[in-house]
């Protein structure tokens, strides 16, 4: 920073006082930092690892309330990092118009001692021609009146008192000749130097000008940059209670669906429990038979004499792998086990595996079976139910879920045969294919028979 000038280094007492207090301020504008490039992608791989999440929380939400709720969560996830950047708006916008208000103190100060010292270079100019003007009549005089030196007058005298007379008055002519010169010298050495004090202060002033025009620009930026904050933090505000009342305008719908579906899925239980029933009592019956027929043999062996056939051995279902992937290609978007719902605060299981593999994609049977079900599922959409009879000493369905369309709708199915194509019908975020695989009506994880 530059030195201040506070007075000039002329001898007026007055015009060092008028000239105190002068201060000149250096300007350091206040600025709200942008967040960095590295800032800004961490930012950017949470909201998307938390939609991630969020997608596979709801992915047996309806689209419209589980689309409302990732908007609200994502608004509210914004919402700190928008009113800090308002604080610190309004921080720079209170500190820019502060320095404003110095710096144009500082001016008005710098413009007030340029003026007092303006009036001191004309007083002193006028007090140079004035006690020039008294030299310039009085060395006339001299000139005119003859030579009032000591020598002259004690040639001059008549009398011992006429000398002593001209003796005084000699000796006061040359002290006021002295005086008038002193004080023309001072003159001008003031002159100089109050001459070389408004120079630096018509400087500072010129300088002070500046500062104000950039200090006044800074404040005029930091108020617009807080302006922006804030109306980017009403807008946030604003998109939260739409997105909140969109949520809790579709959740006792979504309720309502929910119960929809766990009703279907009790009704599905029911029915594959049922189915279970009946294979066992005909995997009962056939074996009943089987061993019945084999006594028979036995008795017949016996009676001709020959040796009796040993009974036929049942081939085991191999322990994993007897189910084939419905789908080819994609990838697992969510796997089986509980679940957390984010809306209704309640832990929910999900029934099955869900694959990613775009809309229309191919649905195939996992393994030989029945289609004992194919239509409508509340929550579940459009959906296909096969059973492939007792597997391991369980009776095995499988469930193909959100189908767009049907391919097969009855009857008996062989392995990887063309079922249907994936969709989003029901409570679905998007298309794919949630599939599930029930042992004697309950849910297992299908992961267990791939």
């Amino acid at each position: 920073m530059r030195r201040v000038l506070t007075s000039p280094p002329g001898r007026r007492p007055g015009l060092r006082a008028g000239a105190a207090g002068l201060v000149v301020l250096s300007f350091s504008a206040v600025l709200l930092a942008p967040p960095s490039a590295a800032d800004t992608g961490d930012e950017k791989r949470a909201a998307d690892a938390q939609v991630a999440d969020l997608e596979e929380q709801l992915s047996e939400t309806s689209a419209e309330l589980a689309q409302a709720y990732t908007a609200l969560t994502q608004t509210q996830a914004q919402l700190p990092a928008a009113r800090a950047r308002l604080a610190s708006a309004q921080s720079a916008a209170r500190a820019a118009a502060k320095h404003n208000a110095e710096v144009a103190a500082a001016l008005a100060v710098a413009q007030a001692n340029a003026a007092r010292a303006e009036e001191a270079v004309a007083r002193n100019t006028a007090t140079r021609d004035q006690t020039q003007r008294t030299l310039d009549a009085f060395a006339a005089d001299l000139f005119q009146g003859g030579s009032v030196g000591q020598l002259s007058v004690a040639l001059g005298a008549t009398s011992a008192d006429d000398f002593a007379t001209r003796l005084v008055l000699a000796d006061t002519v040359t002290a006021m000749t002295n005086q008038a010169l002193n004080d023309l010298a001072a003159a001008k050495a003031d002159g100089d130097a109050n001459g070389a004090y408004l120079a630096a202060v018509q400087v500072e002033v010129t300088d002070l000008k500046r500062q104000a025009e950039n200090a006044l620009a800074a404040a005029e930026a930091s108020r617009n940059e807080a302006q922006a904050a804030s109306s980017a933090l009403d807008a946030l505000v604003a998109q939260q209670s739409g997105y909140a009342a969109s949520v809790e305008a579709q959740r006792a719908n979504e309720a309502s669906q929910l119960a929809e579906a766990q009703a279907e899925q009790q009704r599905l239980q029911a029915l594959l429990i049922e189915q279970a029933r009946i294979a066992r009592e005909r995997e009962a019956a056939r074996k009943a038979a089987e061993a019945a027929a084999q006594k028979a043999a036995e008795e017949a062996a016996r009676k001709n004499g020959t040796a009796v056939p040993p009974p036929p051995v049942a081939q085991p279902d191999q322990a994993s792998g007897f189910l084939s992937r419905p789908i080819t290609g994609g990838r697992t978007s969510s796997e089986f086990g509980m679940r957390f719902h984010p809306i209704f605060q309640v832990w929910r299981l999900h029934t099955g595996l869900d694959f990613a593999n775009g809309c229309s994609s191919p649905v195939y049977a996992a393994a030989p079976g029945t289609i004992i079900r194919a239509g409508w599922a509340g929550g579940r959409g459009n959906q296909i139910v096969i059973d492939h009879g007792i597997r391991r000493g369980v009776d095995l369905a499988t469930t193909y879920n959100h189908l767009t369309s049907f391919v097969q709708r009855s009857g008996t199915v062989s392995r990887g045969q063309l079922i249907g194509y994936t969709g989003t019908t029901g409570n679905s975020t998007g298309c794919h294919l949630h599939f599930e695989t029930l042992e004697d009506g309950q849910f297992v994880n299908p992961r267990s028979w791939l």
